[in-house]
């Protein structure tokens, strides 16, 4: 039996919040044990209300009296977690729990270390999405691809499925939005057994609640580069 943890954080997602948990709660894969791990990083709206009637749909939930970003939530979560893996699963219905069995396959057969969902490996479904958002994605990945040798197509999807031994967590210092392009640089070093599966996206406009914007690729950028040689 594979124990996966699935990690999502929440910062006023009272619209979406609900409906995602259902979809991963009604997941079942054969031979897969899952872990719902949910962390309330400060919402100002009714999210932590909505968790804390429906605990039937999560194994623990954390709640962060302020907003530490969502960096911060995330660390809370791999750190409560014991699984053998670990799943991103962000709370706006963006991405289909649906895909999990896609994300697991390649840890099933090959006893992966990493695997990306990438939304541009021929998924089902797409909606588009913004131009500076895709071309900045695709520029951060190709960077990170020639820093650390690789061949990922899509390095900021939500779906980051990786083995928990493989990341260093004292080596995280970052909270933001650069923390996944932190987190991906220490597994890639620390380990070699790397896939991506394609996954479906169903992007928000920033009117429905996207929350990343085209300014924090740079301090992404400025990750990418300095953990290449700088892994304290």
């Amino acid at each position: 039996m594979i124990s996966l943890s699935i990690i999502i954080p929440v910062f006023n997602e009272e619209k979406t919040i609900l409906q995602l948990l259902k979809l991963v709660k009604s997941e079942s894969i054969p031979g897969i044990s899952f872990e719902i791990i949910v962390i309330n990083d400060g919402s100002s709206d009714s999210s932590l209300k909505i968790l804390k009637k429906n605990k039937k749909y999560y194994d623990k939930l954390i709640d962060r009296q302020s907003s530490g970003g969502k960096g911060a939530a995330v660390l809370d979560g791999i750190i409560s977690s014991t699984s053998e893996y670990i799943l991103f699963q962000d709370a706006d219905l963006e991405y289909d729990p649906k895909d999990y069995k896609n994300l697991i396959e390649p840890v099933k057969r090959f006893k992966a270390d990493l695997v990306i969902g990438s939304r541009f490996l021929a998924p089902k479904i797409i909606r588009t999405s913004y131009f500076l958002n895709k071309i900045g994605n695709i520029f951060i990945t190709n960077l990170f691809n020639l820093f650390y040798n690789t061949s990922f197509t899509d390095i900021y999807s939500c779906y980051v499925l990786f083995k928990k031994e493989k990341l260093n967590l004292k080596n995280i210092k970052t909270r933001g939005w650069e923390q996944q392009a932190e987190i991906l640089s220490n597994i890639v070093l620390n380990s070699k057994l790397h896939f991506e599966v394609p996954v479906s996206y169903y992007g928000r406009t920033y009117e429905e609640g996207k929350k990343i914007r085209p300014y924090h690729i740079f301090k992404i950028l400025y990750i990418i580069v300095i953990k290449r040689f700088l892994r304290k």
